[in-house]
């Protein structure tokens, strides 16, 4: 006889109408929008943690009463996804709001509803709803072409070509980068790497083969049908044959190489959609089968493998939404189910979740080197939704201020002045940067945007073909296109921008003085954020770089040969290479768990503007306890005194005694004293000084080595020198270091004293014009 209580009808039904509703972590997506929330678009974007079950469809309610009584309620019923962007605005006003799990049979929730959460919805913002998807597709064209032109635009594209063939550089991207591929000997598929064991060259060479295939089959086929050229035509759809009979589980797969699939996923695309009515149909049917095996395996990777929709943090995932799945599923669709399945759950995530990346002040946790990778995905989806369907991402307050980001943070005489993985191997800025800014110029008219844009191209002569440019863009296709969408936007020279941005959400802030004037311009680079060191973070925060009249100072150190790479993993990512300091010889957590690396993070307490200074902090107390148990507290001051030196003060606590290093990275050798050190570039340099250190003297040191990197790696490229300044072991640092950058035309010095008796010490800094500036350090007596 069993001696367990029954189980009540209600118990039953309790159970019956549970709503898993698990916490949030720091890696999944969040519950949104929360009474803490700031809004900057209206409607909001909702978002909650998805139930187990998959295929679960939802219902939200939004109310003005937290009763949710029906007059002063609006339901939005069978969400197939965790996150929803209503289709219209909402009145400004205080919200609460729920959801549910919904049955599209019974057409009603099947379970409880959640908790209720709350919000404020300004006056004033933004409007971005999203079309719902019974709609969205309504006025897209139904033929062929699709992506970019259709057929009305298309004629009337022929039309402006036959009339001026300089039309939109009609005539370059003609004999640049389309007539090549008439004469190219057709690629074929890939082999495999190696014994299977992936290495950098080979990784390489066929990155460029397969971004060539896209080339050959979109070049040709646009030019083909512009021109109404059978010959070009018929080139074109040989390239595409060949493409669509490799293995889409083959070599270039996702599983196999993930970059190679998107390009050769992307060059079937093209191809489909442009050469659809020259294809015989049982062309069609091989063409659209091989795009629809690998279309599918992208998709299963985003929405089951990645599960971006509760995991968004992976990188070439949310990319491969705007560079494989937008275009593949715009080229399907009508003709594939599974294409507007997957074009719909692309559409909703950028227009609701993304970018996980990004904050309010439209900055990349990324850095702007993989902005730049992630924008001109994200553009080249946004215009081709733009032309199918209607649809305009760029109303988003987000894509409206992110030209900001690389605006401040890698000005176009910069090269290793920055943070974050850099394809670019110390050149600098990829022309894509610029044409990013160029875009983002036509899109809000910001003329500071279309000066980048340019001076981008007067630096950068000569690098189209370089593998960070050539490997990724076909620059003349993108001009073209750039041309014919968009209106040309005057530029305007930044010569009143503010010196200091913020971006606050992603722990960056970035100082620019007199960006268009290169001899007198100096950018500094400052790091503290909440993203830690995942995806292609890395291990730095608090620490800074420096590039001062036409020159990079104060570096990040390393080559960013290969992700993966020895070079990337034991150096790049680390905290060694970087303008930090290390504890007991110990950086911050920079390895693989993503978990950790996530929580290895920083937080710009406040970057204040005053009179005389700038004043930034910055709290990496969580980054170096997740390697060393005994640090309680690290923060970094730093003052930017009148626009031309830099104090730089670090405060470390610890429960045991610790050692210090202060450590900063140039591009050649300093000069070493007892307690200064002195670089001198070709055209800049600068001094430190040590002014003060609580816990005893330093001892200055050198090195020009990459340690724990694989020489191969690296070879014929140069070594840059680490600057190692250590302090004896406490459990108190109080450490004050002066930094005074100059061109060398001009050296520049600023005369200091202290006085630390008493309980502070009092430093004292005045230039050679009298202007007097004072900084106060807490001593341990007053702690």
């Amino acid at each position: 006889m069993s001696s367990r209580a029954p189980v009540s009808s209600g118990s039953k039904k309790a159970a019956a109408n549970f709503l898993d509703e698990p916490r949030a972590g720091r890696l999944t997506i969040g519950y949104s929008p929360g009474a803490d929330d700031k809004l900057i678009e209206n409607p909001p974007r909702f978002s909650w943690l998805p139930v187990l079950e998959d295929g679960a469809q939802y219902v939200l309610r939004v109310s003005s009463n937290d009763k949710f009584p029906a007059e002063s309620t609006t339901s939005y019923s069978g969400i197939s996804l965790n996150f929803h962007t209503p289709d219209q605005p909402l009145p400004p006003g205080s919200y609460f709001w729920s959801y549910a799990v919904w049955c599209p049979d019974k057409r009603k929730p099947i379970t409880d509803w959640s908790q209720v959460r709350t919000f404020e919805l300004a006056a004033d913002l933004p409007e971005t709803p999203l079309a719902t998807r019974a709609t969205r597709y309504a006025n897209a064209p139904k033929g062929h072409p699709r992506l970019w032109l259709d057929k009305g635009s298309l004629a009337s594209f022929q039309t402006s070509i036959n009339e001026d063939p300089g039309f939109c550089a009609w005539d370059v991207f003609l004999e640049k980068s389309v007539l090549p591929w008439m004469d190219r000997e057709i690629l074929t598929e890939p082999k495999p790497y190696p014994n299977n064991q992936r290495t950098p060259p080979v990784w390489r060479q066929t990155y460029i083969d397969c971004q060539e295939v896209l080339y050959a089959i979109r070049h040709l086929a646009i030019a083909g049908k512009v021109r109404k050229d059978a010959e070009m035509v018929e080139r074109a759809k040989a390239w595409l044959l060949e493409a669509a009979s490799w293995d889409p589980d083959g070599t270039t797969s996702r599983a196999y190489t993930d970059e190679w699939a998107f390009r050769i996923n992307l060059a079937l695309a093209w191809g489909y959609d442009w050469l659809h009515d020259v294809l015989t149909e049982e062309e069609r049917t091989v063409v659209r089968a091989a795009l629809l095996a690998r279309t599918r395996q992208i998709a299963v990777h985003v929405m089951l493998q990645s599960n971006i929709h509760l995991f968004p943090f992976d990188s070439h995932a949310v990319r491969s939404v705007s560079a494989v799945l937008i275009p593949a599923c715009i080229a399907m669709l009508d003709e594939e189910p599974e294409a507007e399945e997957w074009l719909n759950y692309s559409i909703e995530f950028l227009y609701t979740v993304y970018s996980p990346w990004g904050d309010a002040d439209g900055g990349w946790a990324e850095g702007p080197h993989y902005w730049m990778t992630g924008m001109a995905y994200l553009i080249d989806a946004a215009n081709l939704l733009k032309s199918f369907t209607g649809l305009d991402l760029y109303a988003r307050p987000f894509f409206q201020k992110t030209g900001d980001f690389p605006l401040y943070t890698k000005s176009p005489d910069t090269r290793r002045a920055t943070f974050g993985d850099d394809s670019t191997m110390g050149d600098l800025p990829c022309l894509k940067v610029g044409y990013n800014l160029r875009q983002f110029a036509g899109v809000t008219g910001n003329g500071a945007y279309q000066w980048f844009f340019e001076e981008i191209l007067r630096n950068d002569p000569g690098t189209e073909m370089e593998f960070y440019n050539y490997g990724w863009w076909d620059l003349r296709f993108d001009d073209m296109a750039y041309r014919h969408d968009f209106p040309s936007v005057e530029a305007d020279i930044p010569e009143d921008m503010e010196v200091l941005k913020w971006f606050r959400g992603i722990g960056w802030a970035a100082l620019q003085v007199d960006m268009d004037e290169p001899d007198k311009h100096m950018q500094f680079v400052f790091k503290s954020s909440p993203y830690g060191s995942i995806s292609h973070s890395h291990g730095d925060q608090n620490a800074f770089c420096l590039s001062a009249f036409g020159e990079d100072l104060a570096i990040q150190s390393g080559y960013y040969v290969a992700f993966n790479s020895s070079m990337h993993q034991a150096w790049r990512r680390q905290t060694r290479s970087k303008n930090a300091i290390l504890i007991n010889g110990k950086g911050q957590y920079a390895d693989k768990d993503k978990a950790r690396a996530m929580r290895a993070s920083g937080q710009i307490e406040f970057a204040n503007v005053h009179e005389d200074h700038i004043h930034i902090r910055g709290n990496a107390t969580a980054a170096y306890a997740s390697v060393n148990d005994s640090v309680t507290s690290v923060l970094r001051d730093i003052y930017f005194v009148r626009n031309q030196y830099f104090v730089i003060v670090d405060s470390i606590d610890a429960d045991s005694p610790v050692s210090i290093e202060w450590l900063l990275h140039t591009n050649e050798p300093m000069q070493l004293a007892k307690n200064s050190f002195r670089y001198s570039g070709e055209k800049a340099g600068f001094y430190g000084q040590i002014l003060w250190s609580e816990a005893g003297a330093p001892a200055l040191s050198q090195e020009a080595a990459f340690e724990g990197v694989d020489p191969n790696e690296i070879k014929g490229l140069p070594v840059s020198s680490q600057l190692t300044v250590a302090y004896p072991e406490s459990r108190r640092h109080r450490i004050a270091t002066l930094l005074v950058p100059y061109p060398l035309s001009e050296p520049r010095r600023v005369f200091h004293f202290l006085d630390d008796q008493g309980y502070d010490c009092d430093l004292y800094f005045t230039d050679a014009d009298d202007q007097s500036f004072k900084i106060t350090v807490q001593k341990l007596a007053k702690a």
